[in-house]
């Protein structure tokens, strides 16, 4: 059995991996927010010590950027530790185990190549989207680490170089900085939506950029220069899936409604804060004239707000206006990115997980009908997009495999 380790700006998990992918034993705990490096640790020390008996090697996956294979990490989203020697620690905890650490979005990449949506894929990219977006990819078969282990951060392709908003590391515009559930609320908040009320109840009232809510509603009017739109009539998307080989539309919409977006169900992992009801609370929770994107000048993120992006998908599936806009404002910066990769490295599948994967038909519409615009070369226009397959448990498979997989995911010379 493998102790597996999945490390997360929203929370910590472990759990036992067998070499057939089971995993036992999980453990969950919110990573406490805004603490110093040496709580941050004790937290994961102590989650892990009732499973650590009988393992046979640990692996670990960990927000990033980080230094690979050393496994130092500096993760966006748990700015107590910067420089931070995670992988030592843990092989000073565990003496005579072996440790692998490597990127979290990297090992949900993993995992979804090994026994996921991407098995038998030779050319892919796994990404989540959730707290934070990220990525791995395989090539070749294999998995791709780069010269320091961190190729696959697509969270941070420039998708909106003029007036994009602040990133966490530092830049402007990134993928990140526009998709992740924190930015999406707070540029949500920043355009007029109130939680858990429609504005698509009030049809005479506009938008706080001047579009009234019924030109909104039927789509004649797209996202404005700063949301990365064209103003042009929305294209059909129901035509995206069948004979353009962009993706499978009906397999993405109909996870992601089986998964409940559309019902209040999570669209983030239900040990996250809940979602917040009441305006008042919103504006103190959030402060969102603060900072766009929830990025701040240190480098980090702030902390996750007290409304979450399940309560924005949910609205945003009852038809709430301003909710919509702000998933199709992600949307299609999702799929402008995701042409690019797929031109660059000459993909067959990407797989999408994460909690914002949930958020169905108003997510992944833009998202394919930006990817179907700009994934124009004849070899692109046939990557298949998939939902990926493995749930909640994907990080810690994922870990796993950096041990159980030969050296597909770890080169042997790095062992």
């Amino acid at each position: 059995m493998i102790l597996a380790v999945d490390v997360g700006g929203t929370k910590m998990a472990a759990g036992l991996v067998a070499h057939d992918g089971t995993v036992t034993g999980t453990r969950r705990i919110a990573t406490p927010q805004g603490a110093d490096a040496e709580t941050l640790w004790q937290t994961l020390a102590d989650l892990i010590a009732p499973l650590a008996p009988g393992a046979e090697g640990v692996g670990v996956g960990c927000g990033g950027p980080l230094t690979w294979p050393d496994g130092t990490v500096s993760p966006l989203n748990i700015p107590g530790w910067r420089g931070f020697p995670l992988r030592a620690r843990l092989a000073a905890l565990l003496p005579g185990l072996p440790v692998r650490l490597h990127n979290d979005a990297v090992c949900l990449a993993v995992a979804e190549h090994w026994l996921g949506a991407g098995r038998g894929s030779t050319d892919m990219l796994g990404m989540v989207v959730s707290t934070g977006v990220g990525g791995g990819l395989i090539l070749g078969g294999r998995l791709h680490h780069g010269r320091t282990g961190n190729a696959g951060h697509i969270g941070h392709v420039v998708v909106e170089p003029a007036g994009g908003p602040r990133c966490g590391c530092g830049g402007h515009g990134c993928l990140e900085a526009i998709a992740r559930g924190p930015a999406l609320v707070t540029w949500a908040l920043s355009h007029g939506w109130t939680p858990g009320t429609t504005s698509a109840a009030s049809p005479t009232a506009t938008l706080r950029d001047g579009t009234d809510h019924e030109t909104a509603r039927a789509g004649a009017v797209l996202l404005d220069s700063a949301d990365g739109g064209d103003g042009r009539p929305a294209a059909a998307l129901c035509g995206s899936a069948d004979g353009d080989g962009i993706g499978p539309a009906a397999v993405l919409r109909g996870t992601a409604s089986g998964g409940g977006a559309g019902a209040g169900a999570p669209v983030r992992d239900a040990t996250e804060p809940g979602a917040v009801g009441t305006a008042a609370t919103v504006g103190r929770a959030t402060g969102c004239g603060a900072s766009r994107g929830g990025a701040v000048a240190n480098g980090a993120y702030a902390e996750d707000r007290a409304v979450t992006a399940r309560q924005l998908a949910a609205d945003a599936q009852a038809g709430d206006v301003v909710a919509a806009r702000a998933m199709r404002r992600a949307g299609r910066a999702l799929g402008v990115a995701l042409a690019s990769v797929t031109h660059l490295c000459d993909l067959d599948v990407i797989t999408i997980g994460g909690g914002l994967s949930q958020a169905g038909e108003p997510l992944f519409g833009p998202l394919e009908e930006a990817l179907r615009e700009h994934a124009r070369m004849g070899f692109a226009r046939h990557v298949r997009v998939l939902p990926a397959a493995l749930g909640q448990d994907a990080g810690l498979v994922g870990a796993a495999a950096l041990l159980l997989a030969d050296d597909t995911y770890w080169p042997p010379q790095n062992a």
